[in-house]
């Protein structure tokens, strides 16, 4: 862990979630060939840089911002490039989501 910190590492992996479930919108059962092995790269690294962080972040409090990062990532994605609705409260939600986030780490 000494070339990149516990945070940024749940940061990537989160980010790598987003990736890989934006990956699995093109999978096609296996038949897209690219987003499958897309899929593979980032949850390979995705759980790969949890698993790091983990080992000076607490588990709970890890897993809980890997999924946060990754769940706000992934609604941002939605919106921005799959035409998903935006709602007032959705984007609260999410900014929500964020701040609790936020939170975990400060704590943290």
């Amino acid at each position: 862990m000494a070339i990149i910190g516990p945070w940024v590492a749940l940061l990537a992996g989160g980010l790598c979630e987003a990736g890989f479930t934006t990956a699995l919108r093109h999978i096609d059962g296996g038949r897209n060939i690219g987003a499958l092995i897309a899929f593979l790269l980032s949850v390979t690294a995705s759980m790969g840089l949890l698993a790091l962080a983990g080992r000076q972040i607490p588990m709970g409090t890890a897993y809980a911002v890997w999924a946060g990062i990754g769940a706000a990532a992934t609604a941002i994605i939605g919106v921005a490039f799959y035409a998903e609705p935006m709602s007032i409260v959705r984007g609260l939600l999410i900014a929500g989501l964020i701040g609790c986030i936020v939170g975990l780490k400060a704590l943290g």
